[in-house]
């Protein structure tokens, strides 16, 4: 399984592994400092951030906090040359949209995670808390230690802890996972 995240605007002022240096509301959701060492291990073999300066870092990898926007054009090449590498029965994308365009996983196996919630009966999509629901949603994958192969499978686990819905893929789109906060 394979989950990729975004980075977060909001960092540490210091050198660190990434997954201390972004500080953002899904990072904090994440709690890595609450998660045990085998949980920790889990993550590191699990989790890709895709970084707009180091292309794409596993949590425990050391990076500097900076700030800049991802070049796309200059980024893929790098993200592809590692997310390419990787093999994998599941990506879990919890990228935002700015950070799907970095690299195009393979819609066969990519389940998207939205966001959404219920207001006056309608399905409404959230945006600044859908990063923290993400964040949730990876912790609780992480705290199953599951090592999840399929969206059917992604759906039973996530599940447990949310309402969601999963959304099958086409041709052209990948599965979606919707979950409701």
């Amino acid at each position: 399984m394979l989950i990729l995240l975004p980075p977060s605007e909001k960092k540490s002022p210091t050198a660190a592994p990434a997954i201390e240096v972004y500080t953002g509301v899904l990072y904090t959701a994440l709690g890595w400092s609450t998660l045990t060492a085998a949980q920790r291990k889990l993550a590191h073999s699990w989790i890709v951030i895709i970084s707009a300066r180091y292309a794409a870092v596993r949590p425990q990898d050391p990076i500097e906090p900076y700030k800049e926007k991802i070049n796309n054009k200059e980024k893929a090449p790098k993200v592809a040359s590692v997310l390419n590498g990787i093999k994998t029965d599941l990506i879990i994308d919890c990228r935002s949209s700015t950070y799907q365009t970095v690299w195009k996983s393979p819609t066969e196996k990519t389940v998207e995670v939205k966001v959404f919630t219920h207001v006056d009966g309608e399905k409404k999509i959230v945006t600044h808390m859908s990063k923290k629901t993400r964040g949730e949603v990876t912790r609780h994958i992480l705290l199953t230690g599951i090592d999840i192969k399929t969206p059917q499978e992604l759906l039973e686990v996530v599940s447990q802890a949310f309402t969601c819905t999963l959304i099958d893929a086409s041709e052209k789109e990948p599965w979606v996972l919707e979950v409701y906060c």
